[in-house]
């Protein structure tokens, strides 16, 4: 059974048809929310970063948000493949013990074991991060405004509802609640602070900061900090002052507009899936999956149902696991382990999609 699918927009399909693809093609690679569904492209990033990019020498913008952004961080490293088996490993890994009578970890308790992971991950590494030679990092979170501006027992629920309505009616009207603030490395021709983001951002109110060794990790955290499972992160240094949460609330698949510059190249997207759905709010509005002239110039990359359905419990993991598995981090580690160990079927049938270049396998995203 074919394990991978891989999806075109319009123009990215006739840069296929004329050149097929080639490393010095891709001009950005962004990194989905969506938890431990982000492992299953464990292989796929240690095949692209690892071997297939490094034979080019393009700058390459990576736009990451949750475990996207910690997994584009992680192609900034020096030995990137070992960087990725080890991310895989402790991500796989993670578990948090409970007192006696508690049935789940609270976000306090969830906050601080990721922090410190998070900092012995990347101590003594960040510098690695910001100077790479090629790729330009970008952070994705969502600070709260108004109601949300504070982390608060009951402002915070007040103000995600409002969240939740408001998008409903009109994504963009989310902005007066949460606005998407990116953090970005280094630029490294000296013109500006920051790297230029590689998308427009007239779609979603959006403010951008450098990113620093002073800002790194609790940038990195806030991205990855899912609303009531981890605690916000206030007062990021160097950006607005407020409450940062998960990246992947305003963009949850970023979901932007990669045409901001006609010259940046193509979008390489390795994905968990076929929809690029925009915020996590519109994880529920089916009209707001499908594909938009923002894609035009993507390539996802997404295991196909079929397959997805030979995994443990038929599907991806997930944070339901969590929950499923309780306790029994042994069961968890090994369905988790066994679903990235299939999911090297991906990356092997890209890298011989590469050497045929067979278009007619391409379907329209």
């Amino acid at each position: 059974m074919k394990a991978l699918r891989i999806y075109a927009g319009p123009r990215a399909r006739a840069h296929l048809e004329q050149h097929g693809l080639r490393p010095q093609d891709v001009g950005v690679v962004p990194g989905a929310a969506g938890g431990p569904k982000g492992l299953i492209l464990g292989p796929l990033d240690r095949f692209l970063f690892g071997e297939w990019l490094a034979q080019s020498s393009q700058p390459v913008h990576l736009v990451g948000a949750s475990i996207g952004a910690w997994r584009m961080a992680t192609a900034c490293l020096d030995q990137p493949v070992q960087a990725f088996q080890r991310l895989e490993t402790d991500y796989i890994h993670q578990h948090y013990e409970l007192p006696p009578g508690q049935k789940r970890p609270t976000a306090a308790q969830v906050s601080e074991v990721f922090g410190e992971n998070l900092r012995a991950f990347y101590g003594g590494r960040v510098a690695e991060v910001l100077r790479h030679p090629r790729y330009r990092l970008h952070v994705v979170t969502s600070r709260g405004r108004h109601l949300l501006g504070r982390e608060h027992g009951l402002r915070t629920p007040l103000g995600y509802l409002g969240a939740f309505l408001t998008n409903s009616v009109h994504r963009k009207a989310m902005g007066a609640w949460l606005e998407r603030v990116v953090f970005s490395s280094p630029d490294a021709t000296g013109a500006a602070a920051h790297a230029a983001l590689p998308f427009a951002t007239a779609d979603y109110r959006t403010r951008q900061v450098t990113l620093n060794e002073a800002n790194f990790n609790d940038a990195l955290q806030a991205s990855c900090s899912i609303p009531f499972v981890l605690k916000a992160i206030h007062d990021i240094a160097g950006a607005p002052r407020g409450a940062y949460w998960d990246g992947g609330i305003t963009d949850y698949h970023l979901h932007l507009n990669y045409n901001a510059r006609a010259d940046q190249g193509l979008v390489l997207y390795p994905h968990f899936q076929k929809a690029v759905v925009p915020g996590w709010l519109d994880k529920g509005l089916k009209w707001r999956h499908g594909a938009t002239h923002f894609l035009d110039n993507t390539v996802v990359l997404a295991p196909s149902p079929e397959w997805v359905r030979t995994l443990p419990h038929g599907k991806l993991p997930d944070r339901t696991d969590f929950t499923r598995y309780g306790q029994d981090l042994n069961a968890r580690v090994k369905a988790w382990s066994s679903a990235v160990a299939a999911s090297r079927q991906l990356a092997d049938e890209f890298g011989e999609w590469l050497e045929t270049g067979d278009v007619s396998e391409v379907q329209a995203l």
